[in-house]
């Protein structure tokens, strides 16, 4: 991997014209600022907060009222405490049949500057990345099993919330950085409203498992700057035994074109930092191979051949996998899968993966 270079570094003057084209001479501002000054901004928040009376906010389509979920105690208080262990246990306010088992506010398990993304994310200062905890996906492997599964974190209102996007603003982070946001769409525009209008001028990044319905895509039309779904898998059957989402893969194949069709492929600003477009992650996994070739197949024919792609090779055995449930998925690394792979997708004229465009206009 190489080093992301500092601005007062020197730096390689030309780039090759099929890179070009991505590179933003004035890079726009954030999407949500226009919408802020039109109004349409505070209409989206109201309208996200009325999808929460009877919730259809992700494809779960619970139709809960989630709306009037809040707790009898100080919402700002800490729930981590409930979740030690190996058992999930969902606070008491929060209305039975609710997949994403969260109430009226975002439960958060932690906001800081996150040096790990990709380096077109992170730059030199970090992605300000804010972890929702819960999920309105099951996946076995999760590889922050006690934030998704059993929901470490604590609640807090959009004023709070708006509080922790200025202070990673504040901290120089490039962007911010909404990692599961599927099951709180309402709560994370509301949580914008209130930065934007405070002078948040970041980025927005949409770090998502691609299990978004159509209905919340449309709230965050011209909100969400970069989207960055992960595409899991493509067969109906693996998505069910693995993610408990027989549908996911008809959903994620409707988002991530969606998502295309919103903010197009990944553009960059002359740091080579990400400014809006899409950027699609597959965790590359065991016994999968044929689900990752239809994945790029799909990207390729009927998303974009300029899809900015990341193959990501780090799957290591999680969460229920070490309980032993699914010993087909305790394999290792997968290194040598990952670049057959893109040898594949290239194939198919994808061209543009994480680890080989490093550059520096």
């Amino acid at each position: 991997m190489h080093r992301w270079l500092h601005p007062s570094e020197p730096r390689i003057q030309a780039l090759p014209e099929e890179l070009a084209r991505f590179v933003l001479a004035t890079p726009p501002e954030p999407g949500y600022l226009r919408l802020l000054r039109t109004g349409e901004l505070a209409k989206r928040v109201f309208r996200a907060r009325e999808e929460l009376r009877s919730c259809k906010v992700c494809p779960r389509e619970c139709a809960v009222d989630r709306l009037h979920a809040v707790p009898s105690e100080d919402p700002r208080a800490d729930f981590a405490t409930e979740q030690r262990g190996s058992a999930r246990r969902v606070p008491s306010h929060i209305p039975k049949g609710t997949a994403c088992f969260t109430g009226r506010w975002a439960r958060v398990s932690s906001a800081f500057a996150h040096f790990g993304e990709e380096d077109c994310l992170r730059g030199w200062n970090g992605s300000g990345t804010v972890f929702f905890a819960f999920c309105n996906l099951r996946c076995v492997f999760c590889q922050n099993w006690e934030v998704s599964q059993l929901g470490e974190g604590r609640e807090l209102r959009a004023e709070a919330l708006a509080c922790v996007l200025l202070d990673l603003q504040r901290q120089g982070c490039h962007n911010i950085n909404f990692v599961t946001p599927e099951h709180v769409v309402p709560q994370l525009l509301e949580a914008v409203l209130l930065a934007a209008e405070a002078g948040l001028r970041l980025p927005l990044v949409y770090n998502t498992s691609a299990y978004d319905s159509m209905t919340s895509l449309a709230l965050l039309d011209g909100v969400v700057d970069i989207y960055m779904p992960d595409f899991k898998y493509a067969s109906p059957v693996l998505a069910k035994r693995y993610l408990k989402a027989e549908d996911y893969p008809a959903v994620a194949r409707r988002a991530i074109s969606e998502m295309h069709r919103q903010v197009g492929p990944l553009c960059f600003d002359r740091d080579g930092i990400a400014r809006r477009g899409l950027l699609v992650r597959h965790l590359v996994m065991p016994g999968a191979w044929e689900d990752a070739v239809e994945i790029l197949r799909f990207l390729a024919e009927d998303v974009s051949r300029d899809t900015y792609v990341n193959l990501m090779d780090q799957y290591r055995p999680a969460g229920a996998v070490l309980e032993g449930k699914y010993p087909e998925l305790c394999s290792g690394r997968l290194t040598r899968e990952r670049d057959e792979l893109e040898a594949i997708g290239r194939s198919f004229g994808l061209w543009r993966f994480d680890h080989r465009w490093r550059y520096h206009g």
